[in-house]
């Protein structure tokens, strides 16, 4: 990793740090994973809170060769994996571990990839327009120039939640039939010009950036993959605890854990009690709706202010994914 983004990683302030530890509860002994590492900040903080093991997953390369230093620093209680969340199963399988006692979500892009411009999430300044949290796959850029108005219409409006959905796609394929579109400056003064807001509102090109940014690395996809991977890993009493930053990752979470759970309204008021067929419950709600960071942690870190935390202890009933065949019957927990 290039010195100026190890000097970003160090200056990096993960979020709802004690949230997460009062959520997690890491114990002596046990292993965790932090699914999405990213500049390691949850990570240290389980580690410095409890003599445990973390493995660390993510799928930026540059994230893998930049906690080199960390790992050392740690002396064998801290792993790196490269790859998806969503395939944590195999990974910690293929690494010899098949249970542990806590996971870790901090969804999103991380703070690094926003303020590094040459990855091309962040619409402030320039830069090339990518957003692959991989640095391979479709680009941004490829998928603006390429894919038709009425499906950059329906991603926009799906995963950016934009109301002028339509104008933005519309205005996207005029534009690139003057020029390619290439840069972050370029696709975020076409956001701007087309869509309206009030003085104290977000940028206009905010919705527009995160449709793609979702789109481009499958996030609402390996946010459900993710999630069903952990119940399959962790062992009863093991804690999964999941920080989003907007409503489509939320709402995603709050579904899983309210259907795990046994909380979801039952399909139709027509079935009778305890006749719909679902499995037993696989979490207990650690606590009722989701917590959010404090005041004083917004106004010291502005990043906090959209941040979700929603947290569930596993039971022993069989998990509900199918990586769990037999789940905790064959070992004892």
């Amino acid at each position: 990793m290039r010195r100026a983004a190890r000097e970003r990683a160090a200056a990096h302030t993960p979020v709802m740090v004690r949230e997460l530890l009062d959520a997690l509860g890491p114990q002596d002994g046990g292993t965790y994973l932090d699914g999405t590492f990213g500049a390691g900040g949850h990570a240290r903080a389980v580690l410095d809170a409890a003599d445990c093991t973390v493995l660390g997953i993510d799928r930026d390369p540059d994230v893998v060769v930049g906690s080199r230093d960390l790992v050392r620093r740690y002396g064998g209680r801290l792993a790196m994996l490269k790859g998806r969340f969503g395939d944590m199963v195999e990974l910690l399988h293929g690494v010899g571990v098949e249970w542990v006692d806590g996971v870790v979500l901090d969804l999103g892009v991380s703070s690094m990839q926003i303020d590094d411009a040459g990855r091309g999430f962040s619409f402030r300044g320039g830069g090339p327009l990518d957003m692959r949290m991989e640095s391979r796959g479709l680009s941004a850029a490829e998928a603006v120039n390429t894919l038709s108005e009425a499906e950059l219409a329906r991603i926009i409006r799906a995963f950016g939640e934009e109301r002028a959905a339509r104008r933005v796609a519309r205005a996207i394929v005029e534009a690139r039939a003057r020029t390619p579109i290439t840069t972050t400056r370029a696709l975020a003064d076409i956001c701007r010009r087309v869509v309206r807001t009030s003085a104290h509102a977000i940028d206009p090109a905010t919705r527009t950036f995160q449709a793609l940014r979702i789109y481009v690395n499958d996030e609402l996809d390996e946010l459900d993959r993710g999630l069903g991977a952990a119940e399959a890993l962790l062992r009863p009493g093991g804690r999964l605890v999941v920080i989003s930053f907007h409503s489509l990752e939320d709402r995603r979470v709050k579904s899983f854990f309210a259907e795990r759970s046994g909380t979801a309204p039952r399909p139709s008021r027509h079935v009778p009690e305890g006749d719909d067929r679902r499995p037993s419950p696989s979490f207990h709600l650690l606590h009722r709706g989701v917590h959010r960071p404090t005041a004083e942690e917004v106004a010291s870190n502005p990043r906090a202010r959209s941040a979700r935390l929603r947290a569930g202890e596993r039971v022993a009933a069989p998990a509900w994914t199918p990586w769990a065949r037999g789940d905790f019957a064959p070992r004892a927990a």
